[in-house]
């Protein structure tokens, strides 16, 4: 197996430029490096394609910024795959140095790296979070299939901050689980609903 340096190159799955789709940020203009890479195994994972880290380039971290920067975003957002899978020290480093606000999206499967202003925190049930993300979190959002996923959300709501703003989304193919959602919000004054606004509008 190729050896990734990543003072220079990460294996990447796609760039774009869009909007925020969900949570706090949503509708925000956003530059998106999506990592190739992941070991967490969702079933109903929508981005199956960036698992396998060999069937992705390996781009030039000073490449990515310049696709950056000239979009000309709000925010970027660092995303999978896990990227944490990757040391995102340098990434982040020369984003910052653009004056570029920086965000992550993670289930926190591994080592926390990288410098970032903003930290989405997706834990799964399928391979438990390091415990170096807890102290990182600025939203925690829990994909809810059944109601076991109820019990891991406040599980993981029991360990990040009292300011963390806390999510709940529906699994999109199940339908049982977006009355579970409501019901626990309505329920639960601290939890807001998470929609998936890019799929409503059919953007990426």
């Amino acid at each position: 197996m190729t050896q990734i340096n990543y003072l220079t190159h990460l294996p990447i799955v796609e760039t774009f430029h869009s909007v925020q789709g969900e949570g706090t940020w949503m509708g925000v203009n956003a530059f998106f490096i999506r990592l190739a890479g992941c070991d967490v195994g969702c079933p109903w994972c929508d981005t199956k394609i960036s698992w396998n880290t060999k069937r992705h380039p390996q781009i030039a971290i000073m490449d990515l910024v310049t696709e950056a920067v000239k979009t000309h975003p709000a925010i970027v957002i660092i995303t999978g795959g896990e990227p944490l899978m990757h040391d995102l020290t340098e990434l982040t480093r020369q984003l910052k140095e653009q004056g570029l606000r920086v965000h992550l999206e993670t289930s926190g499967s591994h080592p926390f790296s990288g410098d970032f202003d903003w930290v989405t925190f997706s834990p799964k049930q399928f391979k438990a979070p390091h415990d170096s993300i807890y102290q990182q979190v600025s939203e925690l959002k829990v994909v809810v299939k059944d109601s076991s996923d109820l019990a891991w959300a406040e599980q993981n709501a029991a360990r990040v901050s009292a300011n963390v703003v806390k999510y709940l989304q529906a699994e999109w193919e199940t339908k049982s689980s977006k009355d579970l959602v409501m019901q626990y919000v309505l329920d639960h004054a601290d939890w807001r609903v998470s929609v998936q606004t890019h799929k409503l509008l059919g953007v990426r």
